[in-house]
């Protein structure tokens, strides 16, 4: 079992930096958000158009990328959307096996069929270079991309959790079913 909580623990570095990073996309909307409104304004008191299509096209790709990458760290973090009716008074085990099923039935495959029916939409986007609609737009292409990296980096925090749920549901000969450190190095 210590390369699978090996190979848990790398991947739950991997969303860690990944989410870090992602976290500085919020600052990056933000600003682009103000500099736009800023410019919107002020054009209009100039007779300017200072204001672009781009502007609010970065804002709504920088959102969709924060969201789509936050989305592992969510999960690592338990921070997921959760029914807490009876989960929370079941016992530790239960609970490990509750997590363990949703992982393995429900998160992986659907992370999987996300993939698979996104694959040939991303492909095509990138085949004709997909550009906005709008004026002055940006390339749709790259932010397509996000939801293969989103639903890749989700999947494979969902085999960390899952990995995680099998260690704490197992019986432990030692008496501790707990994953936080393992005995053996």
């Amino acid at each position: 079992m210590t390369h699978w909580l090996r190979l848990s623990r790398g991947i739950d570095r991997l969303t860690a930096r990944v989410s870090r990073a992602a976290a500085w996309l919020a600052l990056v909307m933000v600003l682009i958000g103000a500099f736009n409104a800023v410019a919107r304004y002020l054009g209009r008191g100039l007779g300017w158009n200072l204001s672009s299509n781009l502007y609010l096209e970065a804002q709504w790709y920088l959102f969709s990328a924060l969201f789509l990458l936050a989305a592992a760290h969510a999960l690592a973090e338990g921070r997921h959307v959760r029914v807490d009716v009876l989960y929370s008074r079941l016992p530790e085990r239960s609970r490990a096996l509750i997590d363990l099923l949703g992982g393995v039935l429900f998160l992986l495959p659907f992370c999987g069929f996300v993939l698979w029916i996104s694959w040939g939409w991303v492909f095509e986007s990138w085949r004709i270079r997909e550009g906005s609609p709008d004026p002055g737009g940006l390339a749709r292409y790259p932010v397509k991309t996000l939801v293969l990296v989103a639903f890749g980096l989700l999947a494979l925090q969902g085999i960390s959790e899952t990995i995680k749920s099998w260690q704490r549901f197992r019986p432990d000969p030692g008496g501790d079913p707990s994953f936080p450190e393992e005995s053996s190095a």
